[in-house]
């Protein structure tokens, strides 16, 4: 089976478990600012992998960290699968012909206020991407079998502003991947139950 039908096979399933959005607990009275959206870019290989971004370290937010590439919906936008490729285009020079789109995960509400959407795509594995100068410091890949094994996901807390905030990380190889990213990993897994 095409590694698209697999997923969107994958995705018309329900959650075996509930999400992972920590409402009541991260989320509660966090300001609404924005819908935002990802892409969630898995690579058409035997063993598929997932295109990760780490953020240039003079950003004045999420500076350093490891996401998938995506952002706000800009007014011409035409929804969140619209922003995720354009944000994918500007971010790692990711053509947006080359994506074909599967679906949309849960939308993940972030503790900033942000209302993200991943959207899941398939692309052709061994493209040359270009990270933007001022925004992403490099472009790597994950296999999506080490990312959805519930094995690799911790849940961990640390206090900020104040109040104990509940995360999940994924470290692979040196990476650390947490917060907003790892949390829509998780729930991704949660709903496509990957077997490799």
């Amino acid at each position: 089976m095409r590694l698209a039908d697999r997923l969107r096979a994958a995705l018309a399933v329900e959650h075996a478990e509930g999400t992972v959005l920590l409402v009541g607990e991260d989320v509660e009275g966090a300001p609404y600012r924005a819908p935002a959206a990802v892409l969630v870019a898995v690579t058409d290989r035997a063993h598929p992998g997932v295109i990760l971004t780490q953020r240039t370290t003079t950003l004045r937010r999420h500076a350093g960290q490891i996401a998938f590439p995506g952002g706000r919906l800009d007014p011409e936008d035409d929804g969140p699968v619209s922003a995720a490729l354009r944000e994918a285009e500007e971010e790692i020079a990711l053509p947006r012909a080359l994506v074909e789109v599967i679906g949309t995960g849960d939308l993940y509400r972030t503790i900033t206020g942000y209302e993200v959407t991943p959207v899941i795509g398939v692309v052709p594995p061994d493209l040359t991407l270009v990270p933007h100068e001022a925004e992403v410091a490099d472009v790597f890949e994950v296999p999506l079998g080490f990312l959805l094994d519930h094995a690799n996901q911790r849940r961990v807390s640390a206090e900020w502003q104040g109040q104990q905030r509940h995360y999940y990380e994924i470290t692979w190889k040196e990476r650390r991947i947490w917060g907003a990213t790892a949390a829509m990993i998780v729930n991704l897994a949660r709903r496509l139950q990957w077997t490799a």
